[in-house]
């Protein structure tokens, strides 16, 4: 049985094991040379409490040397559900687009020990493989994670759990829609369009009600760029935001437009906008996640999309159970 899976799907596992090595070498290489700019190693300097000369000098070079491969990162969210999908999707279909079912079925191993077999051994691929390209990712992030923290949006799909949660899911759904449709590439294609949408719905709606939010007030101080201020209304940098602005003495949380009346009457006045809000008892609140849920919310969202896999197989399961074909 080991024989004929590998004879079945070696060269699905070649390729995307081909594909992983050549993204882990370039990671490895950048981020070498990204790492060696921090010379008491990133950590030393995560956080706005861990930042001094040294490491800002560090952060800067790393930005001006090495944003544009961060940026291009954003793209590698794609690789779990790429790595998912090229499993999963040919696992029933290529049986039943080219008739070997017949004989696969037919044979002394019964038919679910048949599935079960594949589903176990390209599931643990999938996750090998995954799991591999993610720890790569993560060491080559730890500098960029040192000063933006792991909630940006291209650290948090990227590292920890989520990953090959991701992959498992996009794995579950390619071989649900191969085992329906019938067909390797229109399975491929459900499973990558049913990815991105369930990713962005999470992304966006999901994500941020994981735990409810803390929020931080603080007075507008009586002087000084309004800038500088904000970025101490949240304990960390690495904290996620998911909302700042101004509040009223009351606690009415100003609209842009009403901001905005507060900061034409201040342009009239010829005083300083942060004076004459401090004067109006003004404040700045901020809603955000503190950087230590990044765990608790990692575990949560890799729960739904294994548990969302975990049903996806039952379908397989019945179909096969079933004999649909």
């Amino acid at each position: 049985m080991t024989w004929l899976l590998w004879r079945q799907h070696r060269t699905e596992v070649c390729v995307l094991g081909l594909l992983v090595g050549l993204f882990g070498i370039a990671l490895l290489v950048f981020g070498t040379q990204a790492h060696d700019l921090f010379p008491g190693g990133p950590a030393r300097c995560a956080g706005a409490d861990g930042v001094d000369e040294v490491c800002t000098a560090s952060f800067r070079r790393l930005d001006d040397e090495y944003g544009y491969v961060e940026n291009l990162l954003a793209a590698f969210y794609l690789v779990p559900v790429v790595i998912g999908a090229f499993l999963g999707a040919p696992l029933l279909a290529r049986e039943l687009e080219d008739g070997t079912w017949q004989l696969a079925w037919t044979q002394a191993v019964p038919r679910l020990r048949w599935l079960a077999a594949k589903l176990a051994a390209l599931a643990a691929v999938t996750v090998t493989l995954t799991g591999m390209f993610t720890a790569v990712l993560t060491w080559f992030r730890q500098p960029f994670d040192a000063w933006e923290g792991r909630f940006q949006y291209d650290a948090f799909d990227l590292e920890g759990l989520v990953p090959v949660a991701y992959a498992l899911f996009a794995f579950g759904v390619a071989t649900a829609a191969g085992a329906i449709l019938r067909r390797s590439l229109p399975a491929f294609g459900v499973a990558f369009g049913a990815f991105l949408a369930a990713r962005m719905s999470v992304a966006l709606l999901a994500r941020p009600a994981y735990a409810t939010p803390l929020t931080t007030m603080g007075p507008v101080p009586a002087g000084g760029p309004t800038e500088q201020v904000r970025h101490r209304l949240v304990p960390g940098v690495a904290d996620w935001v998911i909302e700042r602005g101004y509040a009223d003495a009351t606690g009415h949380r100003l609209s842009s437009v009403e901001y905005h009346e507060l900061e034409d009457a201040a342009d009239r006045a010829g005083t300083n906008l942060n004076q004459f809000l401090h004067e109006r008892g003004v404040q700045q609140f901020g809603v955000y996640h503190p950087a230590d849920r990044f765990w608790t919310f990692q575990l949560v969202e890799a729960s739904l999309f294994v548990a969302a896999a975990v049903v996806l197989i039952g379908v397989v399961v019945w179909r096969v159970r079933r004999r649909v074909v």
